[in-house]
């Protein structure tokens, strides 16, 4: 088994509840653990999970829909990393500052198998 991480995916989204974020945006960061069968050991990128379309997936979502939630975001990442990609597992969080709260950052966590 072999895990991939692409950490710090940065992307600039209107999501959240704010109408402040909705309409200004604001910039999202993106981590992915991507757990994925031995095919990479080939050593050729035709049998591994392609970092570049992994991250593709991630703009794809963020771009095509608003979401109020962080939660949701990184939920329909996870899906759609699964629905594309043969993938064991994957682990996504969406980090962001919220505008209105004291606090480096904010999370939401989502795995799915």
């Amino acid at each position: 088994m072999i895990l991939v991480e692409l950490h710090g995916i940065e992307l600039f989204g209107y999501h959240g509840v704010l109408e402040e974020e909705r309409r200004e945006g604001q910039s999202f960061l993106f981590d992915l653990d991507v757990e994925v069968g031995d095919g990479a050991l080939s050593d050729r990128i035709e049998d591994a999970v392609d970092y570049r379309e992994l991250v593709a997936v991630v703009r794809e979502v963020s771009d095509g829909r608003r979401f109020d939630l962080i939660e949701a975001l990184a939920a329909a990442v996870a899906d759609a990393v699964v629905a594309r990609f043969p993938v064991e597992r994957v682990r996504v969080r969406v980090r962001k500052r919220p505008a209105d709260l004291a606090l480096d950052y904010a999370a939401a966590t989502v795995e799915r198998p």
